[in-house]
């Protein structure tokens, strides 16, 4: 019998094992774009040696392109040091059952240097891990929560790639934002997305339609922010798989067509102390809620610093295309209560008050994008940083307000010259990030695509 929360201890997974309801562990971590790379491992010679002593992994797994191409410039790894390896140690806390998949475990890893056994810096789990030792030394503890949106489709990934990504069948015919009859021809798909993630230890809540034609959302119950990240990952690893094994296929694109809604992932934080005391809730009047001067500083951090760190909440070309006025996503930093054409958008009240973030699409790496808030956060904490004034009305319409980076390119100059950027994750972070971005833009820079042919072939 599989655990009902998903999570397994040695001793569980070794009586599964002897029981033959699993024979492989799949031991893996995030590489810069935030997918899941790793080994599969026969589950008797896991627990005989991988759990204790972890496995090796190529370090050129933190510099590679999209296409897994090694990329020059890089310090961290490169053809000069002759691409060594790092340690993939489990973190045995995230070892679950991977429902979706035929008798497998699943367990997150963090890297470290082979040699040293120092973590790797440069690796997202372990950017967001400093952000978080920097809020426990500071007294708190972080909940987050990611609402992730995807498109499905019937055509399957293979075909999809056989068509160019052109012509692909959308799995809905009309708008469906909660529809439930629109929602229903999805439940073949979402149904056990639900169903397997809750048994893989990423607990939901629900699932609904959203407002472009076969787009959903799916979210799940809160969580510690670094197990938060980790659910993220497992989440969209689960329904890749789950499409592929179906004949379908979702994307995570931040805007999947230009007259489309974009995807989002809306981000919820919160803090508590040490007594586990809600550390937002407070008397103090800011615009129309009552909150505490953590709340007010944290609040004021995160949106002073969200230009420095706008590469980690839309770290692709495709990410600042999801920005258009009258399109669900932000286009213009500032906070409002309850108020969906805002950045941050403030929602519940006491215990439940929270700081929901719209600035990420669905492509976002969920590390990067919960180490980047909390750094932003605790700066104002610790700075005492006021937010701007509330702001009441329509943000779209409000020339005023400060617009958001209309391009990776800009948002990578902001995050190369950001002092605080380089004080919150250090010199050498930034830079391999700057490589990293500079070297997506690049790659679009000089490539050729369908709309050039569609606009040019004939009629130029």
């Amino acid at each position: 019998m599989l655990p009902s929360k998903g999570f397994l201890t040695l001793k569980q997974l070794a009586a599964l094992v002897k029981k033959d309801e699993i024979d492989t562990v799949l031991v893996a971590f995030t590489d810069l774009y935030g997918r899941l790379m790793g080994k599969r491992f026969d589950a008797a010679f896991f627990l005989e040696s991988a759990a204790e002593h972890g496995t090796h992994c190529c370090d050129y797994l933190l510099t590679v392109d999209m296409e897994m191409t090694p990329v020059a410039g890089y310090r961290l790894a490169n053809w000069e040091r002759g691409y060594g390896d790092f340690h993939m140690a489990p973190d045995l806390p995230t070892l679950r059952v991977a429902s979706w998949l035929q008798k497998t475990a699943l367990v997150i890893c963090d890297l470290r240097h082979e040699n040293t056994e120092a973590p790797v810096g440069e690796a997202p789990r372990t950017i967001l891990q400093t952000q978080v030792q920097a809020a426990a030394a500071a007294g708190f503890d972080v909940l987050g929560a990611s609402e992730l949106e995807y498109y499905i489709f019937e055509s399957s990934y293979r075909d999809a790639h056989t068509q160019n990504y052109a012509d692909l069948r959308e799995a809905g015919w009309y708008i469906e934002d909660y529809h439930a009859l629109q929602g229903t021809r999805l439940e073949r798909f979402n149904q056990p997305a639900r169903r397997h993630l809750t048994r893989s230890g990423v607990p939901v809540e629900n699932s609904k339609g959203e407002w472009g034609l076969g787009q959903h959302e799916l979210n799940i119950q809160y969580a510690q922010v670094l197990q938060m990240a980790d659910r993220h990952v497992i989440f969209k690893q689960c329904l890749k798989e789950l499409a592929d094994s179906l004949g379908m296929s979702v994307t995570f694109m931040a805007k999947y067509a230009d007259d489309q809604a974009g995807s989002s992932c809306h981000v919820h934080l919160s803090l508590r102390q040490g007594n586990g005391k809600a550390a937002f809730v407070g008397n103090r009047k800011l615009g129309p809620i009552h909150c505490s001067n953590t709340f007010r500083w944290f609040l004021g951090g995160w949106i002073a610093h969200a230009l420095d760190v706008m590469v980690f909440y839309a770290p692709n070309i495709n990410s600042y295309k999801r920005y258009k006025a009258n399109s669900w996503a932000p286009t213009r930093l500032a906070w409002s209560h309850d108020n969906r054409t805002a950045g941050f958008r403030v929602v519940g009240s006491g215990q439940n008050l929270r700081i929901e973030c719209r600035l990420p699409g669905a492509d976002c790496n969920p590390y990067l994008v919960y180490a980047a808030a909390l750094a932003s956060g605790l700066d104002g904490i610790a700075n005492k940083t006021e937010p701007p004034p509330h702001f009441s009305g329509d943000l779209y319409a409000a020339q005023d307000q400060t617009s958001l980076p209309g391009s990776l390119g800009k948002a990578i100059d902001l995050f190369e010259r950001s002092s605080f950027a380089r004080a919150a994750f250090g010199d050498s972070v930034v830079e391999h990030y700057v490589h990293f971005f500079r070297t997506e833009a690049a790659a679009y820079d000089v490539s050729v695509d369908n709309w050039e042919r569609k606009r040019y072939f004939e009629r130029i």
